[in-house]
């Protein structure tokens, strides 16, 4: 039987395979999830033109966006939803948020405003007040 030998030191030797595969994981992650938020964003909507206004500020702040198809249809974050569901997703973001929330609707220009008032009227109740129209610049 052979004896140990005391004297001679092994290396440890991490294995870097299960980090690098954490790594790639961790990147595919954020690029759907990216690809997600821009597409609620780019749901090709004919939005109205204004020639007065001022360009949003894409900061960090958490935004829920709301967009109106001309049929007065809702849709948060690619799901339809209807106005009641809307006022409780508005209450579960406000206190997620603690307070800092906007609202960006972004309504297309066949919808009518009775589609829109809705909205504006949920979020005042939800005490949101940050509640911005999206449109597009008139040239």
């Amino acid at each position: 039987m052979r004896t140990p030998d005391l004297h001679r030191r092994r290396s440890l030797d991490m294995n870097m395979t299960p980090m690098i595969d954490v790594v790639f994981l961790l990147i595919i992650f954020f690029l759907v999830s990216s690809h997600l938020v821009r597409q609620q964003n780019q749901l090709p909507l004919d939005l109205p033109e204004a020639t007065v206004g001022e360009r949003a500020v894409d900061d960090e702040r958490p935004r829920v966006v709301v967009n109106v198809l001309p049929g007065g249809e809702l849709r948060v974050e690619g799901s339809v939803v209807s106005p009641q569901s809307l006022a409780d997703l508005l209450r579960r973001e406000r206190q997620k948020s603690g307070g800092d929330l906007e609202i960006r609707v972004r309504g297309d220009r066949g919808a009518a405003y009775a589609n829109i008032e809705p909205i504006l009227t949920k979020a005042a109740r939800a005490g949101l007040w940050n509640v911005t129209l999206t449109v597009v610049e008139k040239r």
